[in-house]
C-alpha cells in the first residue's frame, strides 16, 4: 500500500529468524503512518512483536485502539503530538512490552514523516526527539538496526538521520 512495494522490515525479521537463528524479534515503528502490512504479516506470529506509533485517525486508516493483540500494539496518538506525546507513549507502552517480550533482536521502522516541517503529516516531532526515540529503542535490546522509512522533507531528512543515528549509537541505558 501506499509508497512500499516490499515490506523491508519484514524482509529483514525474517531474514535474521531464518537465516542467523535469531528467535524473538521486536519491531518499532515510529513513522507516522500505521505499518499495516507488517502487522498484517506478523499478526498471528509470537515470535515477532510489533508496536507502532503512529497519527491516527490517518492513512491508511488501520491501526485503530481496538487494534491490538498479544504481540500486537498500536499506539495512536493525535495530530499536532510532538516529542513528548511520542516520549511518554513509549516509556508508559512500548517499552515495558518490549521489555516483556525480552527480545533477541529489535528492528526499526524509522520514518521519518512525523517530523515538523514534512509536508505529508500533521506531527512536530524534532531532530531531538527523533534522536532520543532511537536512543530508547537502542537500550531496548542487545542487537538493534533500523530500516528507512518515511520522511518526505528532502531538506531536513539528512539531518533527522544523523540525529537518528546518534540516537542509536548513544551509550545503551535503560529506557526512561
Amino acid at each position: 500500500m501506499g509508497f512500499c512495494l516490499v515490506n523491508n522490515i519484514a524482509v529483514a525479521a525474517r531474514h535474521m529468524q531464518a537465516e542467523h537463528g535469531v528467535g524473538r524479534v521486536a519491531i518499532v515503528d515510529y513513522d507516522v503512518h500505521h505499518g499495516n502490512g507488517t502487522q498484517e504479516i506478523f499478526w498471528e506470529d509470537d515470535s515477532v512483536l510489533f508496536a507502532s506509533l503512529h497519527q491516527w485517525p490517518f492513512y491508511p486508516g488501520t491501526g485503530g485502539p481496538t487494534e491490538q493483540s498479544e504481540t500486537t500494539m498500536n499506539v495512536p496518538l493525535s495530530a499536532g503530538s510532538g516529542d513528548d506525546e511520542y516520549l511518554l507513549a513509549f516509556d508508559q507502552r512500548v517499552a515495558p512490552a518490549v521489555e516483556q517480550f525480552s527480545p533477541d533482536l529489535l528492528l526499526v521502522s524509522a520514518g521519518f514523516d512525523a517530523h515538523e516541517e514534512d509536508p505529508l503529516a500533521q506531527m512536530r516531532i524534532s531532530a531531538d526527539g527523533f534522536r532520543e526515540l532511537s536512543r530508547r529503542c537502542a537500550a531496548l535490546a542487545p542487537r538493534v538496526a533500523a530500516v528507512l522509512e518515511g520522511g518526505y522533507n528532502v531538506a531536513t531528512l539528512p539531518g533527522l538521520v544523523t540525529a537518528a543515528l546518534a540516537g542509536f549509537s548513544s551509550e545503551k541505558t535503560t529506557a526512561g
